[in-house]
């Protein structure tokens, strides 16, 4: 199975059309009532025909064509030119050859050559003339023509893009032409089942509208942070990338973007972009030109069954903070490494792609209410949310439950507990398995084969930070630590993770 992001035809493709003509005779039994068995038939719910809907739209959807120069290899003293292929005598092939092989010059290599790509897009503000299309589309492009369905054309400015959802917008000369838009639906409100249609330009043939229904909502497909698709078996093939998906009534409820098929076309799944994700990226690139968006400043990871299980919680629903970066909106410790985030501003966070959503789609400096799971209670805190910067991820992670005070070293021994022996963390152990300074924690210093604690990935030279939320500082807290989670008929026992850099991570062990 191949997921291609319906992206843009290219004209260089050779496209092979099949017309097969069907024909098939009935007969009609005998004493059969033909009138009384069609009445008995339910009634159609789908609608009789679309036409007078595709009609009012197709003028605001818009054929998006790019021109790219693509340089050849650097030719060096080796190479030279490519060399013609040899053809059969009277080839049809031998003009096309001639022509692209007889510009080469000796010494020179592959000379530079244009590069042209279609795809789709639509109107939404006929009187400042922009189009909403695919970041995929127009990536890379030196020249942008939107071509209408009456055949004219117009050259197009990017007025912004947005790599991780996957839109751009662009700007035409509204003076030039006549424009029709569409409005943005509520997408939210979309059921699985609704009839939907969409309009777009597939292997560059032009205007063309399919039908089909939204088959599922809130698609992962794991092309990019902010994934949320509608799915619909509406056929989108390529070239259609960019083009709208129309509800009903006419109002556009997504952005054909990518699609799942084995040989490129459609096979009936493809992904819309929901409008409620879109309308908001496309409105700030048409105010700012780039897309702004805030930031919690914590690492995260899945509540699994076994981590909500100790942790006390009865659902695995929301967000495990693994980890708090410095300086971020949160390292002031409202929100502790170890906290699991189940509401953010009032939106439910069942798993964990919801809470990066959900953050990226607040106004940077709001502040906001976070409901967090901590040591079993429940607690609201508030946040002010900063920018989120693609160099975010450069940041440490901040522990900020770990000790402030020095470990009696001499107190403490070696300790094996659930396949893993511990030993105390000083400057020596530090120096042995190179682990960071600002790295607090009982250190592992050997893990049993084929353990609970191997299955899991732990090694050597990893640190426990904390158990179940309690923060240990020697062998001996680890060890009696784990025997209360078991007086308290807790099955498994959750473990926060230093990395020997101070990367934080959660493991669950059982503790059977």
């Amino acid at each position: 199975m191949v997921l291609t992001p319906g992206r843009p035809f290219f004209r260089s493709a050779t496209a092979a059309i099949a017309l097969i003509a069907l024909s098939a005779t009935s007969v009609t039994p005998a004493f059969v009532n033909v009138a009384a068995a069609q009445s008995a038939q339910p009634r159609a719910q789908g609608p009789a025909s679309v036409a007078d809907l595709a009609e009012g739209l197709l003028d605001a959807v818009v054929n998006i064509s790019t021109s790219q120069t693509v340089k050849g290899q650097d030719g060096d003293s080796d190479s030279g030119p490519v060399p013609m292929p040899k053809v059969p005598e009277g080839s049809p092939f031998q003009e096309f050859f001639d022509e692209y092989f007889g510009k080469q010059e000796p010494g020179k290599g592959n000379p530079s050559r244009k590069v042209q790509s279609l795809g789709s897009g639509f109107v939404i503000d006929a009187e400042q003339g922009i189009v909403v299309t695919n970041n995929h589309v127009i990536a890379d492009a030196d020249d942008i023509e939107v071509n209408f369905t009456d055949g004219s054309k117009l050259k197009a400015e990017l007025v912004g893009k947005d790599i991780k959802t996957d839109l751009a917008v662009l700007k035409v000369d509204p003076k030039k032409h006549k424009l029709v838009a569409v409005k943005f639906g509520d997408s939210s409100k979309a059921r699985i089942g609704d009839w939907v249609m969409a309009i777009g330009n597939p292997f560059g043939l032009g205007g063309t509208v399919t039908v089909g229904i939204v088959s599922a909502r809130n698609r992962d497909i794991n092309s990019g942070p902010y994934d949320n698709f509608i799915q619909t078996d509406a056929a989108i093939n390529r070239g259609n990338s960019g083009g709208p998906l129309f509800d009903m009534y006419g109002q556009v409820i997504g952005i054909n973007t990518a699609i799942i098929s084995p040989t490129g076309g459609s096979i009936g799944i493809g992904f819309a972009i929901p409008a409620e994700l879109a309308s908001g990226v496309i409105q700030q690139l048409r105010d700012r030109g780039e897309v702004q968006r805030g930031w919690l400043g914590v690492r995260i990871q899945p509540v699994t069954d076994d981590i909500a299980e100790s942790l006390g919680m009865t659902s695995s629903k929301g967000a495990l903070v693994a980890g708090i970066i410095d300086g971020g909106p949160v390292a002031n410790g409202s929100i502790l490494a170890g906290d699991v985030i189940t509401k953010f501003d009032g939106k439910p966070v069942n798993n964990v792609k919801d809470l990066p959503r959900a953050v990226a789609e607040s106004p940077v400096g709001k502040e906001v209410d976070v409901v967090v799971v901590r040591k079993g209670k429940e607690q609201t805190v508030k946040v002010t949310l900063g920018r989120l910067e693609d160099t975010d991820d450069k940041g440490k992670d901040k522990d900020k439950s770990k000790s402030q005070t020095d470990q009696d070293e001499d107190s403490s021994q070696d300790v094996d507990v659930l396949g893993m022996s511990l030993g105390v963390l000083d400057d020596e152990t530090r120096k042995t398995f190179g682990i960071a300074k600002e790295v607090e924690g009982v250190l592992i210093t050997e893990v049993q084969a084929e353990s609970i604690a191997a299955n899991k990935r732990i090694a050597a030279g990893d640190v426990i930070v904390d158990i179940a939320q309690e923060t240990v500082k020697t062998p001996e807290e680890v060890a009696a630590r784990i025997e209360k989670l078991r007086d308290e008929g807790r099955k498994n026992a959750l473990l926060m993770l230093a990395s020997k850099t101070g990367e934080l991570r959660f493991v669950t062990l059982q503790m059977n």
